[in-house]
């Protein structure tokens, strides 16, 4: 199944069903007086989270979903039927925004969590409501009221106490394997990781958090290099970053320089981003010499100028790893209890996940439209330059001209 974490989908909620005019007509009662019935409410849209979805792949192929119209009334005071309301299942950590306003109509981050993004019109009304002292046989009746036309854009960001960013083949998803049931691909060649990987990790009874290996970032990557910002987004809504640099790279790249290209990146896509906290891990420790290790780990650790925590793993032998994991564990509980019996701290954090969320979506819209331009400018040089195009083709001095129409 193809990872899919963006869909543009239109919906339309139903119309409300049209009252109608209608006198009662019954034996041996003249003049019954008017009996037309209100109309049905049109169907409304609602988006609800279910966990057994993990991607928007569906919403790639059927990109409309239309509500049904109210029925209209009836004699005898009779209203039309409501019509039923369609919901749409979506993975948790779907964000649904109005294209037109920019709008967050839903942030979905919880199982069963349902939202209204389109309201069905309301039924209109039958020539009872119409009837006065001075109008006994009213012959007016209202139409129903259209249902919401909406063009929106379902956008997921998984879901995550804890993200794991760092160069291509940094450990990242040998780390996850290591700390979780994930089993994302792990090989001995850059961007083996393609798509985010989510394990939790269960550290004890009732003790776990949920991890994201985020797939590798190369420099450039804020402009669109590699896998661009696609999924760097994702670490949007964790609470700590995991930056992985590998000790001793296979290409002899100098770790400080691979470590900087990470923060630069961040800053770069988003400043608000880079101040979430991060803890530096200095992975596969035991490619170095064991006499080496302390110099060339407080060498890095000092040329980068790192006064955070920092820990040394070897993700594959899975030496260090659960010292990070206890920390992790403690420092999320720490947070989580804090938001409960603080309020002022647990709103100063749904303050920043917003201010983040604002920052990472205008930023990711930005570089699209500059990917966009930048592609569609590539294409029309192509065609100027291109070996086939003759300027006789368009020359009129001959009196003949020559177009060639496919």
């Amino acid at each position: 199944m193809r990872f899919i974490d963006e869909a543009i989908v239109t919906v339309k909620a139903g119309d409300g069903g049209n009252g109608i005019v209608s006198f009662r007509r019954e034996k041996y009662v003249p003049k019954g007086g008017p009996d037309g019935g209100d109309g049905g409410k049109g169907g409304d849209v609602y988006v609800v989270c279910d966990d057994n979805t993990n991607t928007l792949v569906d919403y790639r192929f059927t990109r409309r979903y239309d509500a049904k119209r109210g029925e209209n009334g009836g004699a005898k005071n009779c209203s039309g039927r409501g019509a039923d309301d369609i919901y749409l299942s979506v993975p948790i950590g779907t964000t649904v925004v109005d294209t037109e306003t920019g709008e967050v109509l839903a942030d979905l981050t919880k199982k069963g969590q349902t939202a209204m993004i389109a309201k069905g019109g309301d039924g209109g009304q039958g020539n009872t409501h119409f009837k006065t002292s001075t109008n006994q046989a009213p012959r007016r009746a209202t139409p129903g009221f259209p249902g919401e036309l909406k063009v929106l854009k379902f956008e997921l960001k998984v879901v995550a106490d804890v993200g794991l960013i760092g160069l291509p083949n940094a450990g990242k998803s040998t780390f996850i394997r290591q700390v979780s049931a994930a089993k994302p691909k792990v090989a001995n060649y850059p961007f083996t990781t393609l798509v985010p990987n989510l394990g939790v990790v269960d550290v004890g009874k009732h003790r776990s958090f949920v991890m994201a290996d985020i797939p590798g970032l190369i420099e450039g990557a804020s402009e669109g290099a590699g896998l661009g910002i696609r999924f760097l987004k994702h670490v949007a809504r964790t609470r700590r970053l995991l930056h992985l640099v590998d000790v001793q790279p296979i290409d002899g790249s100098d770790p400080v320089a691979n470590a900087q290209v990470i923060f630069n990146e961040l800053e770069k896509f988003s400043p608000e981003l880079s101040k979430l906290p991060q803890i530096l891990i200095l992975n596969k420790i035991d490619q170095v010499p064991a006499e080496e290790l302390n110099q060339l780990c407080t060498h890095i650790v000092a040329e980068l100028g790192w006064t955070g925590m920092v820990f040394r793993t070897s993700t594959l032998t899975g030496e260090g790893v659960d010292a990070v994991v206890w920390h992790l564990m403690n420092e999320i509980e720490q947070e989580r209890e804090m938001e409960e019996t603080d309020p002022d701290f647990a709103e100063s954090q749904r303050l920043r996940f917003e201010r983040l969320e604002a920052e990472v979506r205008a930023n990711t819209e930005e570089q699209k439209e500059a990917y966009r331009a930048k592609r569609k400018a590539e294409r029309e040089g192509r065609a100027l330059d291109d070996d086939d195009f003759d300027d006789d083709d368009y020359d009129d001095d001959d009196g003949v001209e020559v177009v060639y129409a496919p």
